[in-house]
């Protein structure tokens, strides 16, 4: 990030921008704690019951762009009349036609100055999200930055920050950017746009750092697998760990994510990445998140039918052994009772929730604990 910024004045509301600005240079290279909630606005919405959303969905976003049609028809009207213009309707935190066309339809100039004044200086984030949408209609590559830092509120502000990207050059490198930076559901939107993009230059990433292991992973994890040519990068696990490790991720949300996305039994390539995956995991030293997520896989392959993994059942025996060798190792078995004892979440699920017939060191039920 290369631009800097000054705050408020004394007792003024706090921006939404400088908000997202203070967070960011708290952790320069990480997702903001909770994704910057609660935003500085949050008492003037937390108890809203309305604006709802129109019965009609091709009616959402005309009551905004009839607000910008007038606004932009005044010659004289300052963009800070719009601060809290739209705060009693309904603002769509998604691409929207209608606020579109308002944008393309008037004078572009004096549009992207106006949205860049709302990003800016919006204390409303229903006036932030119409400026986010004026920039992403007719935005510059100038506003790179500006979109960034208010991009990092992502559970609001992804959908729009994402789109401008998508759309614009460098756009690439902008989303990379933002991709590091969010997680939830704005991690949904950036990934996504970015395996819409389909470019070369994101699929390095892509392979080894798409999917944080947040369960809103599944709606991207098979698109990932897909754009990134994961299958064609099989050969380099032997020198790399990190794209051994998320695969690993791929494979666990892939094998649960019904409704979602794309699963194990429609990807075309699961039995090669579950093969690679089998052959190099046992090679790295054992982590709890790696423990748990060769338990999870051996589960699937335990309870669920061959073809949910695109296994015969030659094939997904050969695999759950591999797998099972490998959490039966006394170092593995030690790291899985060790993050127990610390009360790893995962750890825990396993211990509670790991299929009856799955017999793990690790975990010995009770009555195999008492014979000990």
């Amino acid at each position: 990030m290369s631009e800097t910024t000054g705050i408020g004045l004394p007792g003024s509301p706090t921006t939404l921008f400088d908000h997202a600005l203070r967070l960011h240079q708290l952790a320069p290279g990480e997702p903001l704690h909770r994704d910057g909630e609660p935003y500085p606005d949050d008492e003037s919405h937390r108890h809203r019951k309305g604006p709802r959303t129109p019965e009609d969905r091709h009616s959402v976003g005309k009551d905004a762009a009839f607000i910008l049609d007038a606004h932009f028809a005044r010659s004289s009207a300052l963009p800070g009349e719009l601060a809290d213009a739209f705060h009693d309707i309904h603002i769509p935190i998604h691409p929207n036609e209608h606020i579109a066309a308002a944008a393309e339809q008037a004078d572009r100039e004096r549009v992207r100055q106006t949205g860049r004044w709302l990003v800016r200086h919006g204390t409303d984030r229903c006036s932030v999200t119409v400026g986010l949408a004026l920039l992403a209609a007719v935005g510059t590559a100038d506003d790179i930055p500006l979109i960034q830092t208010i991009g990092l509120l992502s559970n609001r502000f992804g959908p729009l920050a994402a789109h401008a990207f998508e759309s614009r050059p460098g756009g690439v490198e902008a989303l990379l950017w933002l991709a590091e930076r969010v997680t939830g559901w704005g991690r949904v939107y950036v990934v996504e746009a970015l395996c819409r993009l389909d470019d070369p230059a994101a699929r390095p990433w892509l392979l080894r750092r798409a999917c944080d292991g947040d369960f809103l992973n599944g709606y991207f994890a098979g698109q990932v697998a897909t754009v990134a040519r994961l299958h064609e990068a099989l050969a380099d696990l032997d020198t790399d760990s990190e794209m051994v490790d998320h695969i690993g991720r791929l494979l666990h949300l892939m094998s649960d994510c019904g409704g979602m996305g794309l699963t194990l039994a429609h990807y075309p390539h699961s039995r090669a990445l579950l093969e690679a995956h089998a052959r190099h995991v046992g090679s790295l030293s054992p982590t709890n998140e790696r423990y748990f997520t060769i338990a999870v896989l051996t589960q699937h392959l335990t309870t669920e039918p061959p073809e949910a993994a695109g296994c015969t059942a030659t094939q997904q025996e050969a695999l759950r052994d591999t797998y099972l060798e490998v959490l039966d190792r006394e170092e593995w078995t030690e790291t899985a009772r060790a993050g127990f004892t610390a009360d790893d979440n995962r750890m825990r699920w396993l211990a509670d929730h790991r299929a009856p017939q799955l017999r793990l060191r690790a975990f010995p039920d009770r009555e195999s604990d008492t014979e000990e």
